[in-house]
């Protein structure tokens, strides 16, 4: 069977939503309807656009986005929340007869859009305000001996600072959901199985040239307004999982250079975990024109 699904993968910086862009316009020559479904741990909230770099309007005009800006900025959200929502979304548009471009960077949320993985559920109502109230009264060192007396090994693996962690860990304990770590219960975290027929698209380009595109990114952010977009999250209470968005805390301290630096690291770590992807076809765009990318995409085997 022909894939249905396209996904396109690579580094920040690499150019993913030009070849997309591109490989819609092919797409819809032919009669098509593509539609892209983000796979990005940061693209979902809103407020923080420029910095997760979510296409802009007239983009967004050109190739209809799906999950992106839509959760608060000052909420949290986990992997099984955005698989739920991805799975509905490309199901939905495969039941319309469209094509889904799967577009991302984050590669846990990539898998999480094109398998079925064993991921942890989303906490119950209420159970996060719930333990949230609790860690702000206890203290994370507190919860994390009453998580140890529950789940000694889970706990041995977590910072006893780590607030976040400790608070997920309670809730799963709760749901009676947390992973029996002794049980040697197999990992189906990278599994190579799809939901439905996908061609998985990797970009590389030469390390260089990729860098110097960084730098003019991180600078082109800078101009459009990232560092008050982020000072304005962070007045507006942005949770701890928006708060990991690439460069968040380094522009809220106004320090670019740091932020370039970290996303050189973070391109870096991309890159070598797409080239252990099963089954990935590699495209190198270096030198290479959006058009001309798309089209040796789609000339391609699938």
């Amino acid at each position: 069977m022909a894939p249905s699904v396209i996904a396109l993968f690579g580094p920040t910086g690499v150019g993913k939503t030009e070849v997309a862009l591109a490989l819609a316009d092919r797409i819809r020559v032919r009669g098509g309807r593509p539609v892209a479904v983000a796979a990005d741990a940061l693209q979902v909230y809103a407020g923080l656009e420029i910095l997760t770099g979510v296409p802009g309007r007239e983009q967004l005009a050109r190739l209809e986005h799906r999950l992106v800006s839509f959760v608060p900025v000052s909420e949290r959200f986990s992997v099984a929340e955005y698989a739920a929502r991805a799975h509905a979304e490309i199901d939905g548009l495969l039941a319309e007869g469209a094509t889904p471009i799967v577009v991302g960077g984050t590669g846990l949320y990539l898998r999480a859009a094109l398998a079925q993985l064993d991921l942890a559920p989303p906490p119950s109502a209420g159970a996060r305000e719930r333990w949230q109230t609790e860690m702000d009264a206890r203290g994370p060192v507190a919860l994390h001996a009453q998580l140890a007396l529950a789940a000694p090994r889970r706990a041995a693996r977590i910072d006893p600072n780590d607030r976040h962690r400790i608070i997920r860990s309670l809730e799963l304990l709760e749901q009676g959901a947390l992973p029996d770590d002794a049980a040697g219960r197999p990992n189906r975290l990278w599994t190579s199985d799809t939901r439905h027929p996908t061609r998985l698209v990797g970009l590389v380009r030469d390390r260089d040239e990729l860098y110097e595109r960084i730098e003019r990114r991180v600078d082109a952010m800078v101009v459009a307004g990232a560092i008050e977009q982020v000072r304005r999250a962070q007045a507006a209470g942005a949770s701890a999982t928006a708060r990991v968005a690439l460069g968040f805390e380094e522009l809220l301290h106004g320090d670019v250079d740091a932020m370039k630096q970290r996303t050189r690291r973070y391109a870096r770590r991309q890159l070598t975990w797409m080239r252990k992807l099963p089954d990935v076809e590699l495209h190198d765009v270096t030198g290479q024109d959006p058009e001309r990318v798309a089209a040796l995409i789609d000339s391609a085997p699938g």
